[in-house]
């Protein structure tokens, strides 16, 4: 017998004082060892100038879609409001909003459109080159959003996902280039309540009579939140399994992946997450190549067939080397390793290890190595799942983090409390000349230059002649890093920025130094005067 439940929410204010106290007091003591280990959080840690005044155009300078799709796009842009936006040689089918700056309509016919976008405000005016193309390609950059799981977990709600669009956009988010509002697991209905997933206002029905997935009661109207991120000029994303259930025990898409493609694109979502989860029961042992690349095949294929873009992302953990096939079967990007998850003393590996996979980086396709976790972020112990609370990364090694995964041209979702964007949160995510760095339109990927055991280079080609450079200190104490000429493949003189500070450093020949604090990461450009 199916039991039916209410979707109101428990009060959790008294249940949950002694947990809320726990949480309190151990955010006092991190902060207290923060404070004392980096001194107050002033202008020495905030590094990313504040935008100024006058207009500044962010966001890729390529993008791709397919011809007849539906297409929305907010252009990127800080400075004083209002704005107004134009836009030449913008194609026919497209219109644009002047008061918004979000671009609608229909993707135009197979090509290449050069695109200039211009803002203006009372303060100045900027323009930015912008080119359109139209063909089977998407993901001609690294996706940039927010992801739902490292905040809510199974206590996600469409709720959070509608504040978590508005906060997007209050907070400038979107004004440095990040478009998708990603919802993760627990969406749908489980079969019966586990560990995993306890609240029984989740569990129900996986499908109708017709076969059609069932979200759960704290998602009424998918199409509705779809349509609440459209119009604030952002993208929708969700999740799924190729199983028949996901990693916490909800509905998957085994044996209704034709009618859950065709369900995800009426709704108007334009990313989708597919995760292995359940079926690694039903590959067995029998785990060839062929059996990691058979459901990411199908559904894929089901992708390209619908009206809409909708990147593709395959979470499989690595498996059969994803990177080498992960295009060849629709994909626009691949976890190539497990997840991140809470060892977030792992950045520095885990870039080491997605580096290794560079050459199969490039426009359209990229390694994916798990989501942004700073600022306030969630956590799990056995199988609880614990309110936000600030993550354990010192200032320093928050833009290290930031800095390996755009060296590295990985897709930047920040997996953060939307609710707790504090100005270091703000600082990691939103500097433009950091983001230019992973939306470079050239698609390259990093190479690492070992230096010593703690120390080493990431050197990243750029589309204009220039390279990035990462000065990365894994080690535990601060370290005198030298980037020579050779070493990095430049002769002559060089100018040297440091991107994070926005600040011109002068003009060197043969070599650059600095000293790097203990896990953390400078990041230079470098290009002949």
């Amino acid at each position: 017998m199916n039991r039916k439940f209410s979707c109101i929410q428990p009060n959790r204010y008294l249940a949950g004082f002694h947990f809320r106290l726990a949480i309190a007091l151990a955010a006092g003591c991190l902060a207290m060892f923060l404070l004392r280990a980096h001194g107050s959080p002033d202008a020495a840690v905030i590094l990313t100038p504040q935008p100024g005044s006058t207009p500044r155009l962010n966001g890729p300078l390529v993008y791709g879609c397919r011809p007849g799709n539906p297409f929305l796009y907010r252009i990127p842009c800080t400075g004083l409001r209002p704005l107004i936006f134009s836009a030449s040689d913008l194609p026919k089918t497209l219109s644009l909003d002047a008061s918004t700056g979000i671009i609608t309509g229909t993707a135009p016919p197979k090509g290449d459109y050069e695109v200039t976008f211009a803002a203006k405000n009372s303060r100045g005016a900027a323009t930015r080159k912008f080119k359109l193309v139209a063909g089977q390609a998407l993901a001609l950059t690294p996706a940039m959003g927010w992801n739902s799981w490292y905040v809510y977990f199974n206590r996600v709600r469409a709720a959070d996902l509608r504040a978590a669009a508005d906060a997007m956009v209050a907070s400038g988010l979107a004004d440095a280039g990040y478009q998708y509002v990603n919802v993760d697991d627990c969406w749908m209905n489980a079969e019966r309540a586990t560990k995993y997933m306890p609240d029984p206002h989740r569990v129900g029905p996986l499908r109708d009579a017709q076969g059609n997935i069932q979200p759960n009661c704290y998602f009424p109207d998918m199409k509705g939140l779809a349509d609440y991120i459209h119009a604030k000029g952002l993208k929708a994303g969700l999740y799924t399994s190729p199983g028949p259930r996901t990693c916490t025990g909800s509905g998957g898409a085994y044996q209704h992946e034709a009618q859950d493609a065709q369900q995800f694109a009426e709704w108007g979502f334009d990313f989708l997450k597919y995760d292995w989860c359940s079926y690694g029961n039903l590959a067995g042992t029998n785990k060839n190549l062929e059996t990691y690349q058979k459901p990411y095949r199908l559904m894929g294929e089901l992708l390209q067939r619908q009206n809409r873009d909708i990147v593709f992302n395959l979470c499989q953990y690595g498996m059969g080397n994803v990177w080498e096939w992960g295009a060849a079967v629709g994909g626009h990007c691949w976890r190539t390793a497990g997840d991140l998850g809470f060892e977030l003393d792992r950045i520095f590996p885990v870039a080491l290890m997605n580096a290794t996979h560079g050459a199969w980086s490039r426009p359209g396709s990229w390694n994916d190595p798990d989501y942004l976790q700073i600022g306030w972020i969630g956590a799990q112990r056995g199988t609880n799942f614990l309110e936000p609370h600030p993550c354990p990364l010192t200032p320093d090694e928050q833009y290290a983090y930031m800095s390996l995964w755009c060296l590295m041209a990985a897709p930047l979702f920040f997996s953060g409390d939307m609710h707790h964007l504090d100005e270091l949160t703000l600082s990691v995510l939103c500097n433009p000349e950091v983001i230019d760095v992973d939306q470079d339109p050239l698609g390259r990927s990093a190479t690492v230059v070992r230096l010593t055991p703690a120390t080493f280079l990431m050197v990243k080609e750029l589309a204009d002649g220039s390279k990035a450079v990462g000065l990365c200190n894994q080690g535990k104490m601060p370290a005198h890093i030298s980037v020579h000429w050779n070493a990095i493949n430049v002769t002559g003189q060089q100018c040297v920025r440091d991107l994070w500070r926005q600040k011109d450093l002068g003009t060197f020949t043969g070599e650059f130094v600095s000293e790097v604090p203990q896990h953390g990461v400078m990041l230079v450009r470098l290009h002949s005067p």
